[in-house]
């Protein structure tokens, strides 16, 4: 079992940055239906807005210029989408999520869904990384990803380079780092949004760690999965780096606790231009183009920023690849014929990478040179990469180490107490 589990691990590992900051050939697309056909295709999501989305509607009608595409949120989507999808106004294609295959809960969802690697179809999924394309236990693809997601910080480039300091790429160098904009007068080197479980300071620090560690052991993460509370120990060096971190005042929860979401105002508050590092999402990355013009204080003084992975050891970070919205095309669809041409449409380097662009997600393709900003994590090696998919990581672990972090974070539980409390965390 260790043996196949290694190979499996070792062959994605040298797959799934093959072609990072390297361009990926496309095949230029060519219809394969009537250029004249008329009729309609829905997408509908969690989103509020989808602007990247529609720019590909715009790219799309150049070909089939009388296909009329538009884009829906759903209210309460995890709850809704699989009412919509038995509904008369059925939609075309919908947001779905790994998570949900398996899931007795959404079985229905699934059960819309076109098996999109049916080579009649023909699209062509080589662009995008292997770790993401999601696959049920008879090896078909019910979905495709458009974005993908993965933990890090913001880096505010212009303070290293006034401080005379060097953007850390080691654990010692994080801590020295810290140490030194602590001298120099910044009350808290490293923030987030901590006030809630929900948060995701302590969890994008410690969750990349955990997942490396349970990487290692195949039996140790099916423990995990499990909810086995001998698992809890696997946790340790995970929590340990967060309560480290926080006890040399490398990150202030009182300054933290001030910030109100995880998105929004982490962003605003990165912007105030006086945090070195900003510890977040990809998810949030993805609002900082958009939000450089609301923010004052960076209309006044604009920086350079980047995204990068925290360096919790001393070779560095971790890269954790994972699908953040995914599309599904409902097979019971009136213009199935259509709808399935648009998705083939989609799934190039082309236009995913134009789609990841304008939001400013990660892309999905092996390509990740599209936007500058994320350019550090185009240098990850492959041991070093690890899509939670591949590994076959649940949902259920995920809360484990998410609320075992805050509340060790927030001095609500030593790690001891934590590492006992795996599997009972809700």
């Amino acid at each position: 079992m260790k043996k196949l589990f290694c190979i499996i691990l070792v062959v994605f590992m040298a797959v799934s940055l093959a072609a990072c900051g390297g361009k990926t050939q496309d095949e230029e697309f060519k219809p394969a239906l009537d250029t004249n056909t008329s009729c309609n295709i829905t997408v509908v999501g969690s989103y509020d807005n989808f602007e990247a989305l529609e720019a590909e509607f715009d790219r799309f009608n150049k070909i089939y210029p009388n296909v009329r595409l538009s884009y829906s949120k759903l209210d309460d989507y995890n709850n809704t989408i699989g009412m919509a999808l038995e509904s008369n106004n059925k939609p075309n294609i919908f947001f779905s999520y790994a998570w949900m295959i398996g899931n007795e809960k959404y079985s229905s969802v699934i059960s819309h869904a076109e098996i999109l690697s049916d080579p009649a179809l023909k699209i062509n999924m080589n662009c995008i990384r292997p770790g993401l394309i999601n696959k049920d236990a008879d090896g078909k693809v019910y979905m495709v990803p458009v974005f993908s997601r993965t933990y890090g910080m913001l880096i505010n480039k212009n303070l290293f380079e006034k401080e005379g300091l060097s953007v850390p790429t080691t654990w010692e160098e994080l801590l020295n780092v810290c140490e030194a904009f602590s001298k120099k007068g910044y009350t808290s080197p490293m923030m987030g949004y901590s006030a809630k479980s929900s948060s995701c300071l302590m969890n994008t620090i410690a969750y990349p760690l955990f997942v490396a560690e349970l990487a290692k052991n195949p039996e140790a993460l099916a423990k995990a999965n499990n909810l086995d509370s001998a698992a809890g120990e696997y946790m340790r060096s995970a929590l340990e780096k967060v309560e480290q971190l926080i006890d040399k005042g490398c990150v202030d929860l009182e300054e933290c606790d001030k910030i109100s979401d995880n998105y929004t105002k982490v962003i605003l508050r990165f912007f105030e231009g006086d945090v070195p590092m900003m510890i977040c999402t990809g998810d949030t990355v993805s609002g900082t183009k958009k939000r450089e013009s609301q923010s004052e204080a960076f209309t006044k003084s604009p920086f350079e920023y980047s995204f990068a992975p925290i360096p919790l050891t001393d070779k560095g970070g971790y890269f954790i690849d994972s699908p953040s919205i995914e599309f599904s095309v409902n097979k019971d669809c009136e213009n199935l014929d259509m709808t399935n041409e648009f998705i083939r449409f989609l799934i190039s380097n082309k236009e995913l990478s134009q789609m990841a662009s304008i939001k400013r997600l990660v892309t999905p393709t092996s390509d990740l040179s599209f936007d500058a900003v994320y350019a550090p994590f185009c240098k990850m090696p492959a041991e070093r990469t690890f899509s939670p998919e591949v590994l076959g990581i649940k949902d259920q672990l995920t809360v484990q180490i998410r609320i075992a972090s805050f509340k060790v974070g927030k001095g609500e539980l030593s790690i001891d107490e934590a590492i006992e409390m795996y599997g009972k965390f809700e």
